[in-house]
Formats: structure tokens, sequence, C-alpha cells
């Protein structure tokens, strides 16, 4: 969630989303989905996607990257949760609020600037060194948990602001693939420290299922992570924690409900469709399945509903022009989207939407994304790529980018071209241990990264 510019903090990062709790737990499994057989001479992306696309990606990841050198403090490393997307001097917005999550991305966006040549690696390392140390000395933290929004310069957390439990998680998912891609004594040393500090047990707080947060006037948030949805993350990086993991019983401790949309069936909560996304953003889950599910497949059926869902709404949604999750809108912020319908859903498009489904629907994605480029770019585009939402009929187009969307996107961008944050985070032997250790086996007899097929178009 991000803050926005007009309103306080949130206490609590989900909390425009009403979980729905105490779903049972399912047996439910997607069906696996048949991957392409690639040849090794021949990157998986280039028979999904055209030369003029992957210009176009290109384009969208060197802006999205470009937000997190940019809009980081260089002292603190911290990035602004929000920031203007018409300007072009690419000085640090005046806005003061920096997110961890924001932050978490931005690490694992600043390995793509260095692969790609976007920034000098001197430079990157500087402000990758910079972030760690500052977070493992300087930042307020609680059993090694930090809080959700802080002040970009000083640390100091905002007021009425949780001890977020998948924020942190977020975060560290960029630590860890600074630490895999530098292969450097002094960021090794950094994010090993900021990793095995965390107290994972305590904020399960005496349950199986991890407390959203904790505050220090009341204590622990009573909402839980508790049913199927971003929260993967969490759970993996507990249990492969090697100085205080948790059980792996954890891992079947949350539910996972299953939803129908005909002819879609899926696991999912009412929940907007970042949940279906971000920890796929750094947990390899393609061609591997638990006792429950093959996620990865669930998420492209998830996204092939989200895409049927907003084309049935008959608000101006077409192939060209879909996808909404949660993010700005005209009024605020809000968690919007479904099926089943969620939120304030008026016709606006939320660009990240797509963007972070990019290795699940490859075509029907980047066919939203380069149309909604043509199509609106004189508004809806600035310095660091699309605006976090826009609704052209209403001649609106959101001032801001969010670091959190803009942070999808481009890591989905890139999985989606080269499976590079995928492959550098899994170096991670803690990763790779975890899933082992809540059964994940493969679903399919590859025995290299391989992209999976285009769904048949809906």
């Amino acid at each position: 969630m991000s803050i926005s510019a007009s309103t306080p903090p949130k206490i609590t990062r989900r909390s425009a989303t009403k979980l729905l709790g105490g779903a049972i737990l399912s047996g439910f499994a997607t069906s696996t989905l048949t991957a392409q057989q690639a040849t090794p001479p021949q990157p998986a992306y280039s028979r999904l996607l055209s030369d003029e696309d992957l210009l176009f990606l290109e384009e969208m990841e060197r802006a999205g990257c470009l937000y997190f050198s940019e809009q980081a403090d260089p002292a603190s490393g911290q990035v602004l949760d929000r920031a203007k997307n018409k300007t072009s001097t690419g000085e640090l917005d005046t806005q003061f609020a920096s997110s961890i999550a924001a932050t978490g991305f931005g690490l694992s966006a600043l390995c793509i600037s260095d692969k790609r040549g976007y920034l000098t690696t001197d430079r990157i390392k500087k402000q990758v060194i910079a972030t760690l140390d500052f977070h493992l000395n300087k930042m307020p933290n609680e059993h090694g948990f930090f809080y959700h929004f802080n002040d970009v310069k000083t640390g100091k957390p905002l007021i009425n602001v949780e001890v977020s439990s998948i924020d942190t998680a977020i975060l560290l998912c960029g630590v860890l693939t600074a630490r895999a891609y530098f292969n450097d004594s002094k960021i090794t040393s950094l994010a090993t420290q900021l990793y095995n500090r965390v107290d994972w047990p305590w904020m399960l707080n005496g349950g199986k299922t991890f407390s959203m947060g904790w505050h220090p006037e009341i204590g622990f948030i009573s909402t839980r992570w508790d049913h199927y949805s971003e929260l993967m993350m969490l759970y993996l990086l507990a249990i492969g924690s090697p100085t205080h993991p948790i059980s792996p019983d954890s891992w079947s401790a949350f539910t996972r409900p299953p939803v129908t949309f005909s002819p879609y069936s899926y696991i999912s909560g009412r929940d907007p469709l970042f949940v279906h996304q971000y920890s796929h953003a750094w947990f390899d889950f393609a061609g591997k399945r638990d006792t429950y599910a093959d996620y990865f497949a669930n998420s492209i059926i998830a996204t092939r509903a989200h895409k049927a869902f907003c084309l049935g709404l008959k608000r101006g949604y077409t192939d060209d022009y879909w996808g909404v999750s949660a993010s700005d809108w005209e009024h605020g912020y809000t968690a919007w989207g479904g099926p089943p319908l969620m939120g304030p859903v008026d016709g606006s498009v939320v660009p990240c939407a797509t963007a972070g489904s990019l290795p699940f629907l490859p075509r029907d994605c980047v066919r939203v994304l380069r149309a909604l480029r043509d199509n609106f770019g004189k508004d809806a585009w600035g310095r660091y790529g699309f605006c976090d939402s826009f609704h052209p009929e209403l001649h609106w187009y959101d001032p801001d980018v969010l670091g959190i969307d803009l942070g999808i996107s481009v890591l989905m961008a890139e999985n989606l071209r080269s499976a590079f944050i995928w492959d550098t985070f899994m170096q991670n032997p803690e990763a790779g241990a975890a899933m082992k250790a809540c059964g994940f086996h493969s679903s399919r007899q590859a025995t290299t990264h391989q992209m999976p097929q285009q769904p048949a178009k809906t």
C-alpha cells in the first residue's frame, strides 16, 4: 500500500482491503500448464514477443529503474513512497515519506540497472551499501522488523505507522537479491546481518500464522496473514531463516480458498490482482508445485480471470485497455479490482496491473501496455514511465508514480525478458531450502527455467 499525499498513513498495509478470514483450508490445486520446450540458443521470450515489444519493455524498465536511483535519499538509501512523474530534473521529490517496500523493490531494480548498464557499477554499489548500512545500523526496528513508512532522511517512523511483517519481507527480498547479485564482501555481510537479525517467531505472536504487524501503542495487530495472497514470500523467508526459523507447518496453516469466475477456477482471496504477483517477483515458482497448487499456473489463471472480469464490466475496458490493481484513483488511494468486484472501479486503468502480470500473459499484457503508451502517452507517460493510474474519459491522469507499482512493473518485465531476478534471488540457499521444506517439487521435467506457453486468448 502507498500513502495518499492528501491523507495520513494507514495503520496497516492492507487496511484498504477487507480480508476474508476463516475460509477452510482447501486442497484445491490449479491444473499445471504445459511449458514450452526452449531450444538452448534462443531466449524463451523471443517466441512470445516482437522486437518492438522488447524495445518498449526496455524503455519502460529504464524509466522505472531511474526512479529508484533518483528518488532515493543518498545518505539513507530509502526510496520515496511516491513522487511526481512530470519532472525534468530528477531531483529528489519534496515528499518525505519513504516506504520499506519501495526500498526493497529499489534494491532489486538497482541490480537490473547494473546488469543493463543504466548506471555505473560504482554508483550503484555505493547506493546499495548505503541502503544496507543505514537499515542495519540506524533504522528503528523491532526484532528485526521495520516500520512501514518512515522519514526518508532520518528513518524515523511516521505517526501511527505499524511495524509491518509483509513490507519487511519485501525489503528483505531486495536485500537478498543484492547479496546474490553483487557477490561483494561488504554487501554480503550487511545483507546477511539484516536477514539473520529478524526474529520471525516473534511476529507469529503465539500462533502459526503471522500477525500483519505490531504497533507500539497497541501491540500486535489482530488481523493475520492467514489466507493465500502475497504472503508466500513472508513464510518462505521465515522458514528458510538460518537463525530464527519458523516451522514449515506454518506453510499449511494459511488457507487457500478456491474462487470460480466462469470458466476460471483458481486460489484467491477477495484481493486486488497484485497479490498474485508480488511473491512471484523473486521466488521462482514456475514449473514447481506443493501439495496444494502450482502457484505460477494459478497466477496465469487469475490474470486471465481479471482480464475477463474487466471486459465484462462494460466500463470502457477492451483488449487494449484493461487492468486494475491497488493504486491511486481520482480521489486518493484504494484497493480495487476483481473478480469479484471490489472498490469503486470506474473505468480507470492501472498500468502496473498488466505490467506485474507480464510473465503470466506476455502477449496480452504487452499489448495493453504498448496501446496505453501509444494512445495516452502524452498525458500518462513521464520521466519514470506510466503514471500510477489514469482515466482518459474523465481527463484525469495521476500526477504521481508509486515506488511499489513501478517496482513490480520493472521486476516482472525483466523476469519476462531474461528471468534475471528469479535466477539471481534463487541463488540464495535459504530460498531453495525453504521451498524444499514446504514440499515443492517439479511439476514438469524441464531442468532449466522456461517461460510458460501463452494461453489461448480470452
